[in-house]
């Protein structure tokens, strides 16, 4: 007897991407279990992926120029912290200035327990596993009267939004905030094609295994059975609409059971799954977006050696 489905937003999620009609898709969210949060970590020592170098290069050289443009009585949240490796420098500028107040907000557990035990000696680091949005709104209630919120987005992760899409969320954190309070939001660039293909399909197979992870854990937690040896990591850019995507392409015709996803899917010779869609920036885009969501853009901070950007935008 088959194990009944379970009614869980992963499995609801796979459900859904997987009977698109015009293209098979997974939340690129769900690539980072355990696993894959560990995949993601050595993918960015890689040579070709330089983005996460460059957004802790702008952190270190210019913390304290950000704080600078700040009022004083921070209390910082960081939507998807992870372990807030990158976050340690902000937290060391704030010390030397005030007692430091740090929410992570991420819904990997262990990330959380990470970056309580290796930040927790800069400051008071309050944890928080839930989602970016609910997550921000628990900080802005919990807050003291006068303090002022900076909210870190870091990375690119705003890129995995569609255009219109990465304007309401933006939209949404400023729902969430009083005039003074701040977002500092990563972008990656738009550079050449080449460079962008090699960053995210690395030579020595990383990329390719934290994108077939994915299947991997449907596997483990909603009883598939996909072949992971009959898909192939696929790479696209799509210039006109500044748009990377990672597929995962299926070498032979085949049908895969997902058991607690009450699935049963079919995949033709070539078929791909669209894991995720990475948007790159013009910096003018940047003041754009900042524009339409209600933000005023204070600051722009540029790696020249990657091709990335910190944004600062203020709520007025």
């Amino acid at each position: 007897m088959s194990a009944p489905a379970v009614d869980t937003q992963f499995a609801r999620d796979v459900r859904a991407g997987l009977t698109q009609p015009e293209q098979k898709t997974l939340d690129c969210r769900y690539l980072y279990d355990d696993i894959g949060s560990a995949l993601f970590e050595a993918i960015t020592f890689l040579p070709e992926y330089g983005l996460t170098r460059a957004d802790t290069r702008i952190i270190q050289a210019h913390a304290e120029d950000l704080l600078d443009c700040l009022p004083s009585d921070l209390v910082i949240a960081e939507l998807g912290s992870g372990s807030g490796a990158k976050t340690r420098t902000i937290l060391e500028a704030v010390r030397k200035r005030q007692r430091a107040i740090y929410y992570p907000i991420d819904l990997s557990a262990s990330a959380l327990a990470r970056c309580a035990q290796e930040l927790g000696p800069l400051g008071i680091v309050m944890p928080l596993g839930m989602s970016y949005l609910d997550g921000l709104r628990r900080v802005a209630a919990l807050r003291a009267p006068g303090q002022r919120l900076l909210v870190l987005f870091l990375g690119s992760t705003i890129g995995n939004f569609e255009p219109q899409a990465a304007i309401d969320f933006v939209n949404s954190i400023r729902q969430e905030l009083a005039p003074g309070d701040a977002l500092l939001l990563g972008t990656d660039l738009v550079k050449p094609t080449a460079q962008l293909l090699d960053a995210y399909d690395d030579p020595t197979g990383v990329t390719a295994a934290f994108n077939l992870n994915l299947l991997g854990r449907i596997n483990r937690e909603l009883q598939g059975d996909f072949d992971l040896r009959q898909f192939a990591h696929v790479i696209r850019y799509h210039e006109e609409a500044q748009r990377i995507e990672m597929h995962l392409r299926s070498r032979v015709y085949q049908i895969v059971s997902i058991r607690q996803a009450d699935l049963i899917v079919d995949f033709a010779a070539g078929e791909t799954i669209c894991t995720e869609a990475c948007h790159k920036f013009y910096l003018e885009q940047v003041q754009t977006m900042a524009d339409a969501a209600g933000f005023r853009l204070a600051r722009q901070w540029v790696d020249e050696e990657w091709g990335f950007a910190e944004n600062l935008l203020v709520c007025p």
